[in-house]
Order: structure tokens, then sequence, then C-alpha cells
């Protein structure tokens, strides 16, 4: 099968690589550039453990072909970290006891994530609705929902 060049920045690093028409995002992030923080689930679209921000929007990255990312800025799990330095939302998944086998949190915390980029005092029905196409099989979401309630206080406090 011919390759294409895909070129595109991931969490602020410009990338550039040749891969098949047919290939996901999520293929590419997973093995071409080794993001494994995003994780494959269903591959449907359904499960939301994908999740990346493709220009600051939540997508599943298992529908999305590596050639819709020409020229775009992807963000994962991997580049909200500044550092040592957590982002707000993953600390406040941790102190709220948030994450539990950790697999659908990376989905989480991005689409949550888009959610405090749009409205920085949310609603407890916007969280919800913002985190719904992002499914946990561990826990009944109250302290996932906390802990972004609990982001959007610390990004105002701080200003991030």
């Amino acid at each position: 099968m011919e390759k294409i060049r895909v070129q595109f920045f991931v969490n602020g690093r410009e990338e550039d690589l040749l891969t098949a028409p047919n290939r996901s995002l999520l293929q590419v992030l997973r093995e071409d550039l080794g993001l494994t923080g995003t994780k494959h689930g269903c591959g449907l679209g359904d499960c939301g453990s994908c999740t990346v921000l493709l220009d600051g929007r939540p997508v599943n990255s298992c529908l999305v072909l590596a050639a819709q990312v020409q020229g775009r800025e992807v963000t994962t799990i991997e580049g909200l970290s500044d550092g040592d330095r957590l982002h707000p939302l993953q600390e406040s998944f941790i102190e709220k006891g948030a994450v539990q086998c950790g697999f659908c949190t990376p989905g989480m915390i991005l689409s949550a994530k888009a959610l405090l980029d749009r409205k920085k005092r949310p609603r407890e029905s916007e969280i919800r609705e913002a985190l719904s196409g992002n499914l946990c099989r561990c826990t009944g979401y109250q302290k996932i929902v906390e802990a972004v309630r609990d982001a959007a206080e610390k990004t105002g406090r701080q200003g991030r």
C-alpha cells in the first residue's frame, strides 16, 4: 500500500511521518509516536478511552484517520503536564480518588479539559454532559465529576 506524508503538531511538537492512508490517529499516536496514554478500547468510538484533543476539541482518535490531522494540533494526556508539574485536572483526579484502574482516565481528563477551556465554572450537569462520551467501568462517576469541579476551582484561582 502506498504511504502518505502527514505533518501535524502533537503536544506542541511538529511531527512529520509517512503512514498508510487507512491508519487511524490512535494507531499513529501509540505505534509510531509511542504516546501510549491514549488507550485503545472499543475501536468503534463508543467508549472514549482514545479521546484526544484535536484543535482543542475532544475526538475519538480511533475514528480519525491520520491524514485528517494534516496541519492540525493534537493534544494527548502526555501533553498536559509541564515537566514534573501535573495539570490541575490530573492533580484533582488523584486527590479526589477519581482514578480506579486508570484506563478511562486520559480520555476523561482530556474531555474535561476541553470543557474547562470553554467554560471556567461549569455546572454539574455540564460536566456530566462533557463526560458523556467517556465510559468508566470502575466508578459511579461521582468522584470524577468532583475532580473536574475541583480542577475548575483550582484553575480559576491559578489563572491557568
